[in-house]
């Protein structure tokens, strides 16, 4: 990645000045006195731990938020943003890490919704087709948001901020689940808009993009700024340190003779359930107790579907598909496989991951029946026990066991759900974009929790489109594209450009028809 060119020094006025920003919700105090100048055509980083204040920061900023004290200028000008559609008045889109889209809605439908309505359907479905184009982002105006995948949902967040013409774009996580090409990609766009003016806040814990992107970065630990820094004069173990206080600790991935064969599938075809899916063709592989096999590819070619059929979701995998432990489990229920052994965790955290309302308690009788007694009587305080120590184990940041599921920072909730499910001992556990939005710090000790499962004699799945989270946790990899799956391969003879020739459908015996669909 190129260095970042700096904007032009001695800008007449800041874009965006906030002053003392604070704000108090009942459990922690989630800003407290933050000030930040953003210059035009600047990109500007706020790098934190999950649960630093970062999210609360942007949402101020967006009018999502109230603050409690402070003073926000924008264009030199004493501001109140008092709700998203004033914010989008003065300029300023965002895309939020938990996406804000309307499931039952088209992709068009969606990005209709927050622009000028003088505007007709199809004029706005041209649209979107045009930006996307432009900027090399895959989006289908046409598409229902419910068949999307988490990074095609990302897609078209960040297509439907730019067809705002922002002069101020606020990215919170935003290259989470984007393959690194996707990422270059955007980085393109991204330099090209500050080129012309465009000022960008850019939340991520992906230090390297930070390095190579960013002009300017200002670090929150614990709600308040904590320094501000040149980030191309700074180091991933330098940011590490002001941002966690430490430099992640170091991973021990050693080799070790897997087991006997856990999950085993076998030609596993099913016809996609609706215009927009990916059919799955002979899907072939095994997973062995002791070991990791990851799965790389493009979000939306078949990830979605796999991860239905193996959990249980979609039932209707051919008899014989998908045995576990040498029994056939195909048409098995999510339910009884949880109680065979097969622990899932999904990409989506808020809906499917959690329910949002109920408290971090009541969110583990979701997968778990710890706590549920004789004739389905509730123990709550067995029940409270087990978050308490989920929350203990992997050092989630929250209110108690008490606490609703919607009141953690993303990265938060992200380790209170792989941690419930890591906490139930599974015999095989599925799992889907593991550390999607966490801290250098949180991803380290959940990537570490997985090896230490698999060292335990677990059997596990990771479906990730972090490149490098596959190659330092993996044993094998594999590759889905267009709904096929490629030769399984010893990770130490793998490299990122082989891997990334595969995401198209290039690998050795694959046939031509794939090849051609996935180019």
């Amino acid at each position: 990645m190129s260095t970042p060119l700096r904007p032009e020094p001695g800008t007449a006025e800041l874009r965006l000045q906030l002053s003392g920003i604070s704000k108090q919700y009942p459990a922690v105090k989630a800003n407290d006195g933050v000030s930040l100048r953003v210059r035009p055509g600047e990109i500007h980083a706020v790098l934190g731990e999950n649960g630093a204040g970062k999210s609360t920061l942007m949402k101020i900023i967006y009018g999502a938020v109230q603050p409690d004290e402070g003073e926000i200028r924008f264009d030199g000008r004493p501001v109140r943003v008092a709700s998203p559609a004033m914010a989008r008045a003065l300029g300023i889109s965002m895309v939020y890490q938990h996406f804000s889209l309307f499931d039952t809605l088209t992709v068009a439908e969606n990005v209709w919704l927050g622009l000028d309505k003088g505007l007709a359907l199809p004029q706005v479905s041209a649209r979107i087709a045009e930006v996307a184009g432009a900027y090399g982002l895959d989006v289908e105006p046409g598409r229902p948001v419910h068949t999307l995948s988490v990074g095609e949902r990302q897609r078209v967040e960040i297509v439907r901020a730019l067809l705002t013409n922002p002069r101020l774009l606020i990215l919170d996580e935003p290259t989470s689940v984007l393959t690194p090409q996707a990422v270059d990609r955007l980085f393109v766009v991204l330099r090209r808009l500050a080129a012309e003016g465009t000022s960008i806040l850019y939340i991520s814990h992906k230090l390297d993009e930070i390095r190579a992107l960013c002009h300017q970065c200002t670090v929150l630990r614990g709600g308040r700024v904590t320094g501000e820094v040149d980030p191309t004069q700074e180091s991933n173990a330098s940011l590490s340190r002001l941002m966690i206080g430490a430099e992640p600790p170091a991973l021990k991935h050693a080799p070790r003779a897997p087991g006997p064969v856990v999950l085993q599938v076998r030609q596993l075809s099913l016809p996609t359930g609706d215009p927009f899916g990916v059919a799955l063709a002979g899907i072939d592989f095994d997973v062995h107790a002791g070991e990791i096999l990851g799965v790389a590819g493009v979000s939306g070619n078949g990830q979605q579907e796999l991860l239905a059929a193996l959990s249980g979701e979609d039932p209707r995998a051919p008899a014989g598909s998908v045995v576990m432990f040498g029994q056939d489990i195909a048409r098995h229920s999510p339910r009884r496989r949880r109680h065979e052994g097969l622990h899932f965790v999904p990409e989506e955290r808020l809906g499917r991951g959690a329910v949002p309302t109920m408290s971090l308690a009541e969110n583990t009788l979701l997968t778990r029946s710890a706590g549920v007694g004789r004739l389905g009587w509730l123990r709550r305080a067995d029940i409270a026990a087990l978050a308490t120590r989920v929350i203990g184990r992997f050092q989630v940041k929250a209110g108690g066991a008490g606490a609703p599921a919607r009141s953690l920072s993303g990265g938060n909730l992200q380790k209170f759900i792989v941690g419930r499910e890591i906490d139930a001992a599974p015999k095989l556990l599925v799992v889907a974009q593991p550390t999607w939005g966490v801290d250098v710090g949180a991803a380290a000790l959940i990537r570490g929790e997985l090896l230490a499962l698999r060292d335990a004699g677990c059997a596990i799945l990771v479906v990730s489109e972090e490149l490098e989270e596959l190659f330092e946790i993996s044993d094998r990899l594999v590759v889905i594209a267009r709904g096929r799956l490629s030769p399984a391969l010893p990770t130490a003879e793998a490299s990122v450009e082989r891997i990334g020739s595969w995401m198209s459908g290039l690998w050795d015996g694959a046939s031509a028809e794939v090849a051609h669909a996935a180019a």
